[in-house]
């Protein structure tokens, strides 16, 4: 299974990302003045939106596409068919419930088979989770120092979601609508990059 290593800062300066919306609460000190002068094509604009969520979201170039083609195939627009299908996998959403710092973190945590989508076990960090299911730590992680940690922890959860920090678990109550994805992704340049 491939990985992606790159360093996070490092990545976030050239995407000209803020590491908050990785999880990373750290500034760079070093500035990206490289090529600042020079005017960015609509092509280069299109493969850094592209290059941008799929550093976000930790997928694959092969994986990325497979859930572009079937977000075009889907009803409705397809720039936001994209985004919601990465905010409902799995390991975003432990993410986004608060149960990891990181969303690499929190891939980790899937395949190490730390959490239950409905009473199963998942260690698919891609799984798309649906409106109506329950994702929980799993009993015998839940004494981990890792998960006691985490219980103190407070984060903002989405709307779409519901989480109980006293059991570790949490709901999905329905599909995010685009209004509640709050990464900075323009997903209409995307689709324009994959319609050429």
């Amino acid at each position: 299974m491939a990985v992606n290593k790159d360093p996070i800062l490092k990545r976030c300066r050239s995407l000209q990302l803020d590491p908050s919306h990785v999880g990373i609460f750290k500034e760079s000190k070093r500035t990206s003045q490289r090529n600042s002068y020079r005017k960015m094509s609509e092509y280069g604009l299109q493969l850094r939106e592209k290059q941008r969520a799929k550093f976000i979201y930790g997928v694959q170039e092969k994986q990325f596409r497979n859930t572009f083609a079937k977000a075009s195939k889907k009803k409705g627009i397809t720039g936001e068919n994209l985004l919601i299908m990465l905010e409902e996998r799995l390991d975003n959403v432990v993410f986004r419930m608060g149960f990891s710092t990181t969303r690499r973190e929190a891939r980790q945590l899937v395949v190490h088979r730390h959490f239950t989508v409905n009473g199963r076990t998942v260690n698919i960090p891609s799984y798309q989770v649906k409106p109506g299911d329950i994702i929980k730590v799993r009993e015998k992680s839940q004494s981990s120092p890792k998960f006691k940690e985490i219980k103190d922890m407070e984060v903002g959860i989405p709307a779409w979601l519901s989480v109980d920090r006293d059991k570790l678990e949490g709901s999905i109550l329905a599909d995010p609508t685009r209004e509640q994805i709050d990464t900075p992704i323009e997903e209409h340049l995307i689709v324009e990059l994959y319609s050429k």
